[in-house]
């Protein structure tokens, strides 16, 4: 069974596949083909500290913000830097999911996925889907529900 869909099964919240031509997964351009808005698409990042262990999170922010990488999330990953994981870490850490196609759903369990809490005060997002081609929309209390979710307030600034 396909990791993500179990995953999303698991929260007992409803959710849609959004399929996507993979070359528009990129979210501004995603958002503007199809018609969602930023506020309404989350994006699912690869975070690692800058470590010998290298940990690494699953951070979930509004398209329409940004990620507060070398502020909060540095410091929950108990680092001196942070940074985005590379597109081969990011295959590596998450699975085999593609940037563009990054989702909390389906990762390894011992990945934490932080939200940032903007997140959850939206009705509905529109997240990625674990490859390019496809996209979840659901109630940000699916990705909550997530075993190793966590809410994180500030995890995101607004967007300049």
């Amino acid at each position: 069974m396909d990791p993500v869909l179990a995953a999303l099964r698991a929260t007992d919240c409803p959710y849609d596949i959004v399929d996507c031509d993979p070359d528009l997964a990129d979210t501004a351009a995603f958002c503007e083909h199809y018609g969602y808005e930023l506020d309404d698409s989350a994006n699912a990042i690869l975070v690692a500290g800058k470590s010998e262990q290298r940990p690494v999170a699953c951070c979930v922010v509004l398209a329409s913000t940004r990620l507060d990488v070398n502020g909060v999330v540095r410091k929950r990953l108990g680092t001196r830097k942070a940074s985005f994981a590379s597109p081969e870490e990011t295959m590596e850490r998450s699975g085999g999911m593609m940037i563009g196609g990054v989702t909390p759903f389906g990762l390894p369990g011992d990945l934490p996925v932080w939200i940032d809490a903007l997140v959850m005060e939206r009705t509905q997002v529109i997240v990625g889907g674990g490859s390019r081609d496809r996209k979840v929309l659901c109630p940000p209390q699916a990705l909550a529900a997530l075993p190793t979710a966590e809410v994180v307030e500030s995890l995101a600034k607004a967007a300049n």
